[in-house]
């Protein structure tokens, strides 16, 4: 059986390019592997059939770039949701829009069977749980695409912390990476609560008010996501530090895991994972079960698209569980508003958010 898939936004991540991943003269010109499109252009069982798009000048570009004929183009989303019939669609722009096309795409006559939905979830937190449970009422998966969580490397590590035990307690985390929160850091802070399987309890947070991508372009745009970080303790104990302040240029996405049996190094920039054990009273290094070498932007996240792309079809076949499901989506967004909460009214915030502050909106670019 094949799959029908569609695809609503047509820019970057949908398949023409990302400033900072990929080269300038390539974005919005070529297709570009590491992306939706791409995922599904390099597997067996999924077909992108139809995109939609407000921008006609990007729809006609992806469209002849990954060849959908013209009368598969739509220039608004629910026109395409209710003229094709779509086991999966694809939403890929910008964040405070997932809301809207996650609820509408799973409320369609397209019935889709899964959405796969771009990081992060959404820009507020009552808009996750409304397209959560929307999603859930229509018996429909959402994937979220944390697209870390898709590469073979992490899978395993998180076996070896969560299964094989090799840190024991993990009592605490220091993590860094570059800035912004919602556009970039989602990532780190999503990997944290992957491999520690846990929800934040408690956040303190700072908000450095700068964001480097809408600067260095000069749009204009005047939006809330911007550097920042805090302390979270975690509802398993585990104390975690986040520093997303640093500008791309001079940053690396670290992490170190400090536990009752062992500690953990991760350098993803620059190719390098450490583990020590622990034995009597020393930490001796050794190597990683089960990997070789580090985690690598150039392989692991460049394969990761066409992982997930993978994944979707196992999931539509009933032979895999979500491996990125909206529940725990929603976990890095409220770290995310808890920092701006804390930052700009002092006091540390509880998790989970209650009453209105749910509905704060982290405005993005």
């Amino acid at each position: 059986m094949t799959y029908k898939a569609g695809i609503i936004g047509t820019g970057g991540i949908a398949g023409m390019g990302i400033l900072g991943m990929h080269d300038a003269e390539d974005i919005g010109r070529k297709k570009i592997r590491a992306s939706h499109a791409g995922g599904y252009d390099a597997v067996g069982g999924i077909e992108l059939v139809a995109i939609s798009d407000i921008d006609s000048e990007k729809l006609t570009r992806f469209g002849d770039a990954w060849d959908i004929g013209p009368n598969r183009r739509y220039d608004d989303h629910r026109t395409m949701l209710e003229a094709e019939d779509l086991d999966v669609v694809s939403v890929c722009t910008p964040s405070f829009l997932h809301h809207e096309h996650v609820i509408d795409a799973a409320e369609s006559p397209a019935d889709p069977s899964l959405i796969w939905c771009e990081k992060p979830i959404a820009s507020q937190p009552t808009a996750a749980r409304e397209m959560i449970d929307a999603c859930e009422s229509t018996e429909t998966e959402l994937v979220v695409n944390h697209s870390f969580r898709f590469t073979d490397k992490l899978q395993t590590l998180r076996r070896l912390v969560q299964e094989e035990n090799i840190l024991g307690d993990v009592h605490a985390v220091s993590s860094q990476f570059r800035m912004e929160l919602l556009r970039n850091s989602t990532h780190l802070i999503d990997t944290l609560i992957y491999l520690l399987d846990a929800r934040a309890e408690r956040v303190s947070g700072y908000i450095t008010e700068e964001n480097e991508v809408v600067d260095s372009l000069q749009t204009g745009q005047d939006v809330d996501d911007a550097g920042g970080g805090g302390f979270v303790v975690m509802d398993d104990g585990t104390f975690v530090t986040i520093d997303c302040t640093l500008p791309r240029d001079v940053s690396s996405m670290t992490f170190q895991f400090i536990g009752s049996e062992g500690k953990l190094y991760l350098n993803n920039d620059d190719g390098e994972w450490r583990y020590w054990r622990l034995e009597g009273g020393e930490h001796v290094e050794t190597e990683l079960p089960s990997i070789e070498g580090a985690w690598t932007w150039e392989d692991d996240y460049q394969g990761a698209f066409v992982n997930a792309a993978e994944h979707v079809v196992d999931v539509l076949d009933g032979r895999a569980n979500n491996l990125s499901p909206a529940v725990e989506a929603a976990r890095s967004l409220e770290i995310i508003v808890g920092f701006y909460l804390s930052h700009y009214t002092g006091g540390q915030v509880d998790i989970p958010l209650t009453g209105v502050l749910e509905d704060v909106n982290i405005t993005s670019w």
